[in-house]
């Protein structure tokens, strides 16, 4: 699904910063509303089936599930380990990449939990 005209200078200046900053790269693997969530929940998990990872995130879609599941499996992040089993049976799991991103998640968590706005 492509939102932008491969040529506009939007997508322009995003292929550029995403090939020559770190940082934005990593964020356009892992940014966003539910890919860290994702990310976090097999890293402390190791492999989370389907059903199990949609009961976790709540308030996700189906469709926005698996777009960014597929997404995440794309960028070399996660595994998709398919069963051949009657009913079918599909796990997910970090790749060695996506494990490679648990120092930046660890650190992103501290920083949050201590950051977060005050309630009173």
């Amino acid at each position: 699904m492509k939102s932008r005209k491969e040529n506009s200078t939007n997508a322009i200046n995003e292929r550029y910063w995403n090939e020559h900053c770190g940082i934005s790269h990593t964020l356009s693997l892992i940014g966003g509303r539910w890919k860290i969530n994702i990310l976090v929940y097999l890293l402390n998990e190791k492999k989370l089936r389907y059903n199990e990872l949609q009961k976790r995130m709540v308030g996700i879609s189906e469709r926005m599930l698996i777009a960014k599941l597929k997404e995440l499996e794309r960028d070399g992040l996660i595994n998709r380990i398919v069963y051949p089993v009657v009913p079918p049976k599909v796990e997910y799991e970090l790749t060695s990449l996506g494990k490679s991103l648990e120092d930046i998640l660890n650190q992103m968590e501290s920083w949050g939990e201590s950051n977060l706005p005050s309630l009173t």
